[in-house]
């Protein structure tokens, strides 16, 4: 009979920020204490902890390193303060060998010294990742450690996504279960998106069952630029079977045991996830705006508001993240605009408790068109005209935010910007995009939920039905040059993130694509919608930067030339 006694291992799902070396330690210092607090022998933190995760070139800069070098000298002095507790962090470390002269590192520190070392084996090069730019993969296969009796094996993120060893020649997995583990930590910098949940425990919980080895899962959370981490971190035992998870888009430092029969709870409960899908579209657009904001230095947000969707989700969202007191709205009706621009804008505002401004652009637009056929003996008209209001929306957006330092919201949706339909420097103004990785009929989804989820009207029902349009031209509607967004974002999912997309979301993208390219109609509206994407790619090359929800997002996700033929 065994005479170990429980393991307990604290997790710290924490928010670290890239190059932010003292407030990371802090952080650090603080999970620390908590974990000595809980009496924990072993304390685990997420993937390149100590400098956030992803630094991206700053790899390049000697200085960042020599601060990352410093950090983790600082923190491993700092454990002497807890010498019972054994601590796993991850930080690029330099490399001696030939290659990229840095490897993604993991590293165990126990009172004062660093007692193991392992290098990620498996650098992913896809989606939004490219680690392969600046780390060389590890070579010397599996590593464990020895805490209190107990064996743990290492494992960086991506190194246990090739179970079936599909993507790289070389599976993890069978070096660990070779010399048999107790339990094996992974650390992870594991971004967010629609269906990650899932597919996060499809394989990481089938690898657990196939090789008997129980695995602790942790990720970070927090928005870093356009990507947004969940957290959502959990521990599975050998059967396969998920003893505990924790809250996603939260930061927490909490303990559970490990016993010779796998991980046990300590008294709490599982938490509820979130499993709404408009929920978790909400908490993680949230995240990432509130992040995005407090990390650029911005303590304020401005919106143009049309009284259409776009604008009073980005407003809605903007509210609830950031408070109603730090958004402004700014309505800007032109010869175009329809009544219920304003009146909306007015209804959505109060409704939220944001205050709204108004600059009417039409005597600058006359102005404008008059100077225009003074100067190239030409009528302002059709397009020109068009794009002009889209324009001076943009200059006077721009002009708020140089006055008052409040950072400008865009508020484009991913099927406007898949087809180029927005104008550059006018309506893609902006610092970040809230809703440009969601569809219009997304959008549509969310803010009907939003108005669920409060228990009343904040999003006006006019706004929620009204027929789409830019209000750029008399009488006009989305529909005079796209097709009804319930077929336009079928195309799309199709065509830009197809197998990506989750199982059933694709057969039925697939399916309905199908059905209406069956008609000689339907196949010129695909054709034309396959040619606008690729012409707008110049567009979304120069649009700020947009919260990255779907599996594959425009972006670093979406690397296309704008210069090709098609």
């Amino acid at each position: 009979m065994s005479t170990r006694n429980a393991l307990t291992v604290a997790i710290a799902q924490i928010n670290p920020m890239v190059g932010d070396f003292a407030d990371n330690l802090e952080i650090a210092m603080d999970a620390f204490q908590k974990a000595g607090e809980q009496q924990a022998h072993l304390l685990v933190f997420p993937e390149l902890s100590v400098c956030g995760y992803y630094p991206g070139d700053l790899l390049n800069d000697s200085a960042f390193i020599r601060k990352a070098y410093e950090a983790l000298a600082e923190l491993t002095a700092f454990s002497t303060q807890f010498p019972d507790i054994t601590a796993i962090v991850g930080m690029p470390k330099k490399s001696s060998g030939p290659g990229k002269p840095l490897y993604n590192a993991l590293l165990a520190i126990r009172n004062g010294e660093v007692i193991a070392e392992y290098h990620k084996q498996l650098l992913p090069t896809y989606n939004i990742f490219d680690e392969r730019r600046h780390f060389e993969p590890g070579q010397q296969g599996a590593v464990s450690i020895d805490i209190d009796g107990y064996q743990v094996g290492l494992m960086i993120c991506e190194d246990g996504w090739n179970d079936n060893a599909a993507d790289y020649p070389v599976n993890p997995y069978e070096a660990l279960a070779e010399i048999r583990p107790d339990f094996v930590v992974s650390i992870n910098a594991s971004p967010s998106n629609i269906g990650k949940r899932a597919q996060r425990h499809k394989v990481i919980c089938g690898a657990a069952r196939r090789h008997a080895l129980p695995i602790l899962y942790v990720n970070q959370v927090g928005g870093q630029d356009s990507i947004v981490f969940d957290g959502a971190s959990f521990a599975v035992n050998a059967n396969g079977e998920i003893v505990r998870e924790w809250p996603a888009f939260e930061t927490v430092i909490d303990a559970l045991n490990f016993v010779e029969d796998g991980f046990q709870t300590i008294a709490q409960p599982a938490e509820p996830q979130v499993d709404n899908d408009q929920e978790f579209i909400l908490q993680h657009i949230l995240l990432g705006l509130r992040d995005y904001v407090r990390r650029c230095g911005f303590k304020q947000v401005v919106v143009g508001s049309s009284g259409g969707i776009d604008s009073a989700l980005t407003i809605a969202l903007a509210a609830e993240a950031l408070g109603p007191e730090n958004v402004i709205a700014i309505t800007m009706p032109s010869a175009f605009s329809s009544s219920g621009s304003v009146s909306d804008s007015q209804l959505l505002c109060d409704a939220l408790g944001v205050a709204l401004y108004s600059y009417p652009i039409k005597t600058l637009v006359n102005d404008f068109g008059g100077q225009f056929q003074s100067s190239f003996n030409g009528e302002l008209r059709g397009l020109s005209l068009e794009n002009l209001q889209a324009r001076l929306r943009g200059t006077i957006l721009m002009a708020y935010s140089n006055h008052s330092g409040a950072m400008v919201l865009t508020t484009g949706n991913k099927s406007e910007i898949s087809v180029g339909y927005c104008t550059l420097y006018g309506d893609t103004n902006g610092g970040l995009g809230l809703i440009g990785d969601l569809y219009k009929t997304e959008v549509y989804r969310l803010s009907a939920y939003i108005n669920q989820r409060a228990g009343r009207v904040i999003i006006p029902e006019a706004i929620l039905t009204k027929p789409p349009s830019a209000e750029l031209a008399p009488d006009q509607k989305d529909t005079d040059s796209l097709p009804p967004y319930e077929v336009l974002d079928e195309i799309l999912k199709l065509l830009i993130e197809g197998k990506q997309l989750a199982e059933r979301e694709y057969q039925q993208a697939r399916e309905f694509v199908a059905g209406y390219r069956a008609t000689a109609a339907g196949e010129a509206v695909y054709q034309r919608i396959v040619g606008m994407i690729a012409r707008n790619e110049y567009k979304r090359r120069q649009a700020p930067p947009i919260i990255r929800v779907r599996p594959r997002a425009f972006g670093a996700g979406r690397q296309m030339p704008i210069a090709a033929k098609h």
